[in-house]
C-alpha cells in the first residue's frame, strides 16, 4: 500500500467517523479515479491523493445502522432522542431546523429545467439532461402560505426508506420556506449563491445554510444533480433515484449543470421563466436577479465542483469549499477570484494534499478556516437530523458524536452560518459589512484562521 494510500485511509477513519474501516473498505469497491464523496468523504476531510476516488459515506452509513439493527432493538434503545426535535405522542420525531437568522422572511420555489443541448451522461435512453433546482429567497406576505418539507413527498419516502426508518418513527423536518411567496421588495436585486451537495446527496442537505443566507438577502440555488443525487423529485411525481457511478466525469457534468443553471437565472433576470412546466416564479423575482454577483458554495463533492465550476465560468465571482478534498485540473490552475476552504476541526492544507496544492493558485483572494469540534458531515444537514434523531436512523450515541463531532449542534450551525455569510458579504455583496473575516473573533473561539 503506498504512503499516500495509509494516510488517506487514516483521514478517512476520522472522517466518517463510526464508519471506519467500513467506508476505507468501500473506496475500492464503488469509488473508480477522479470524483469525489457523498455524504462525507473520501472527497471529504483530508485525503491526501488529487486522484484518489471517493468513498460512498451514505452507502457505509447505511450499512451501519443495518448492523446495528440486526443485533436487534428499536430505533429509540439505539440512540436516545436529542433536544431540538418535536417529539409526537405517537413516538416519532421530526427534527426542527435551527430558525434563520437574518431580517428577512424566507420564501422557496422549485424549477424544473430541461437542456435542450446535452444528453443525461448517466442514462443514455435519457434524451435530454433535466434538473430540479429550488430557489430560495427573501421574501414577503408569509402569512397564510405553506411551509416547504425539506425533501418532497416521493422522495422524502426514499430517504427515509434507505434509513431502513421504521414507520412512524421519524418525519423529515419542515423548512422556513414559504412555498411561492412575493420577494420582498426592499431586499433589492439579489446576488446569486449556488449549492452544490455531495456524491450521492441530494439539495436538501443544504436547507439550514441555504434558509439563513436568504434571510440575509441572497438568492440561493440549491442543485439537484440528477442520477448522481439519490433522490431528485420532478413533477408528476416522478422520482429519479441515483445511477452514476464516480468517475472522472463527475466534476465535469456537475460544473456543467451549474453553467446551465446560471444561464437559466439569466433567462430570469431578463423576465423570462425558464421552467418547462410553466410554474410560476415568485412575484418580483423576475428582473430582480443580480447576474453581476454570483457566487458558489458546495460540501464535500460539492466543493470540488464550486472550484471546476469557477474554471469554466467566469461569472462565479467567488467560491467556498466546505470540507471538500479537491479533485481534477482545477487544483493547479491559477483562479483569479476569492476562494474559502471551510475545514472539520482535522482539515486543513497539513491533511489534504489537494489544499495544500491550490492554496498558491489562489490569486484572487484566499481564507482557509477551521471549526473545532465538527466532522466531515456537520457541514451538511445531517448535524440536524443525527444530533435529533440519529436512534430513529440506526446510530448510536457514540457514533452520532463519531459522525457529526463534539460541538453542540446549534452552535456548530450558527457558526457555519455566520462564517459563511461573513464570507460572501466581504467578497460579494457587503465589502465594508463587517471585520469577521479578517482574523480570530473572541466571538467565536472555536474557528481558527489557518495562515
Amino acid at each position: 500500500m503506498t504512503t499516500s494510500r495509509i494516510h488517506r485511509n487514516r483521514l478517512l477513519g476520522r472522517a466518517v467517523g463510526t464508519l471506519g474501516i467500513m467506508a476505507v473498505a468501500l473506496a475500492a469497491t464503488v469509488a473508480p479515479v477522479g470524483a469525489v464523496t457523498p455524504h462525507s468523504g473520501g472527497q471529504g476531510p483530508g485525503a491526501a491523493a488529487a486522484d484518489d476516488g471517493p468513498v460512498d459515506d451514505t452507502a457505509a452509513a447505511h450499512a451501519q445502522a443495518a448492523a446495528n439493527r440486526r443485533q436487534g432493538g428499536t430505533p429509540g434503545e439505539l440512540a436516545p432522542h436529542v433536544a431540538g426535535g418535536v417529539r409526537h405522542g405517537d413516538g416519532g420525531v421530526t427534527p426542527v431546523i435551527p430558525a434563520p437568522t437574518g431580517r428577512y422572511q424566507v420564501g422557496t420555489v422549485n424549477l424544473h429545467l430541461v437542456d435542450p443541448k446535452r444528453y443525461d451522461p448517466w442514462v443514455p435512453t435519457y434524451p435530454r439532461r433535466e434538473l430540479m433546482v429550488q430557489l430560495w429567497y427573501p421574501a414577503t406576505r408569509t402569512s397564510g402560505t405553506q411551509l416547504a418539507p425539506w425533501l418532497q413527498s416521493e422522495a422524502a419516502d426514499h430517504f427515509l426508506q434507505s434509513w431502513n426508518v421504521w414507520p412512524g418513527t421519524m418525519n423529515v423536518p419542515t423548512t422556513a420556506g414559504h412555498l411561492g411567496a412575493p420577494v420582498d421588495p426592499r431586499a433589492g436585486k439579489l446576488p446569486v449563491l449556488l449549492y452544490s451537495t455531495g456524491f450521492h446527496s441530494d439539495r436538501s442537505q443544504g436547507t439550514a445554510l441555504a434558509e439563513d443566507l436568504a434571510s440575509r438577502g441572497y438568492l440561493v440555488v440549491l442543485i439537484d444533480h440528477t442520477h448522481d443525487a439519490d433522490e431528485v423529485q420532478f413533477p408528476g411525481p416522478r422520482l429519479e433515484t441515483a445511477t452514476a457511478a464516480s468517475s472522472k466525469y463527475t466534476l465535469t457534468v456537475r460544473s456543467a449543470d451549474a453553467k446551465f443553471v446560471v444561464d437559466q437565472l439569466g433567462r430570469i433576470a431578463n423576465g423570462t421563466d425558464p421552467d418547462v412546466d410553466h410554474a410560476a416564479l415568485p412575484a418580483g423575482l423576475a428582473r430582480n436577479v443580480d447576474m453581476t454577483r454570483i457566487g458558489m458554495f458546495g460540501w464535500s463533492l460539492g466543493g470540488a465542483a464550486v472550484a471546476t465550476s469557477m474554471q469554466l465560468d467566469p461569472r462565479i465571482a467567488a467560491g467556498a469549499d466546505l470540507d471538500g478534498q479537491l479533485y481534477g485540473a482545477a487544483v493547479t490552475e491559477d483562479l483569479n477570484r476569492p476562494f474559502l476552504l471551510f475545514g472539520a476541526s482535522y482539515h486543513d492544507r497539513r491533511e489534504d494534499g489537494s489544499w495544500a496544492r491550490i492554496w498558491p493558485h489562489l490569486k484572487g483572494g484566499r481564507y482557509e478556516l477551521k471549526l473545532a469540534g465538527t466532522q466531515h458531515l456537520s457541514f451538511a444537514d445531517f448535524e440536524v437530523l443525527f444530533s435529533q434523531a440519529g436512534g430513529e436512523m440506526g446510530l448510536s450515541p457514540e457514533q452520532v458524536q463519531q459522525d457529526i463531532g463534539t460541538l453542540d449542534p446549534d452552535r456548530a450551525v450558527l457558526i457555519m452560518r455566520t462564517y459563511l455569510a461573513a464570507y460572501f458579504d466581504k467578497v460579494l455583496h457587503r465589502p465594508n459589512s463587517g471585520t469577521l473575516m479578517n482574523g480570530p473573533s473572541a466571538s467565536y473561539p472555536e474557528i481558527t484562521f489557518v495562515r
